[in-house]
């Protein structure tokens, strides 16, 4: 790897949440690696709260690109900030995380080992107080577990700390921006890379903190939204692949249930248990809402093998 040239590109989509834009450039401002080695590419989504000064603060202690669009989706966001963006490597994060000083010198080791693999690294839950934050993280670890560790190869990680060649990104055309909301995208995206058979690989030393404060009523809306795209997703994969929409067995989810009980058997365990339960009530909800969705505007098409 060349050290006289730009090696990652962060990008990051944000908007409307200065606060915690503050808090990610913070951390990317701490990280141990050359500032010539790495750039930053800021996307604001059509912001109405002013993000210019918080951008202002970082000029002189990061190598920034600022870019604004009009209201698009983090998908296409993200996808205007690879266009700009000039290294070797992609690497995406959210406004709202916080990536521990070695995530660079971890990402890069990484690609030593295997320079052409979409390499997905861990997320921390920033606020182990909160429970709705903890149960929204466990079910991010079940999944990492179910479909990275259960598959001998991974399949999925998600956007907020994934990192890849910024050749294969374009090959496969960016993110697919169909997706109304933050939710399945980036599972599309490395559903996409697996058939066209690049490699996957976890990096758990690449380490964010995702700090998303949530309440109830945003968790079931955090979820139903998941639900949504949980759709488009399948409904993407069946017209890609030609096969019938399906979707994980009954024991996925029972073990699902089981999961925040296999350490302890304490009461904060069954209450995150039963809120996983309300999640995957959330998310069938929005799974047949946006089935129905598109199926009244005209835009609902499968293919049934």
């Amino acid at each position: 790897m060349k050290s006289n040239s730009i090696l990652f590109s962060i990008v990051i989509p944000t908007y409307n949440r200065p606060e915690r834009l503050q808090k990610c450039l913070e951390s990317i401002a701490q990280l141990d690696y050359p500032r010539d080695r790495f750039e930053v590419v800021i996307v604001d989504d059509g912001s109405q709260t002013p993000l210019q000064p918080v951008i202002d603060g970082f000029r002189s202690d990061l190598p920034l690109n600022y870019i604004q669009q009009s209201n698009a989706g983090p998908a296409n966001a993200r996808n205007t900030g690879a266009a700009s963006a000039t290294g070797q490597y992609l690497v995406f994060t959210d406004d709202d995380c916080q990536p521990t000083s070695t995530w660079l010198s971890s990402l890069e080791a990484a690609f030593q080992a295997c320079s052409e693999a979409l390499i997905g690294g861990r997320t921390i839950n920033a606020l182990p107080g909160n429970i709705f934050s903890s149960a929204s993280q466990l079910l991010i670890d079940y999944l990492y577990e179910y479909y990275n560790q259960a598959h001998g190869e991974p399949t999925f990680f998600a956007s907020n700390n994934f990192a890849m060649p910024r050749g294969f990104y374009q090959q496969l055309g960016g993110f697919d921006t169909s997706f109304p909301l933050a939710a399945g995208e980036d599972r599309e995206f490395c559903d996409r890379w697996k058939h066209h058979q690049f490699p996957m690989r976890y990096a758990p030393n690449m380490k964010i903190l995702h700090a998303h404060k949530l309440s109830l009523k945003s968790f079931w809306r955090q979820h139903f939204n998941y639900g949504r795209g949980a759709f488009c997703f399948h409904t993407v994969r069946a017209n890609r692949t030609d096969e019938s929409i399906k979707v994980e067995p009954i024991s996925f989810y029972f073990n699902l249930l089981m999961y925040p009980l296999k350490e302890t058997q304490s009461l904060s365990s069954a209450l995150i248990s039963g809120l996983l339960f309300l999640s995957q009530v959330a998310n069938v909800a929005g799974f047949f809402w946006e089935r129905n969705t598109q199926h009244r505007h005209g835009k609902l098409v499968v293919h049934n093998s």
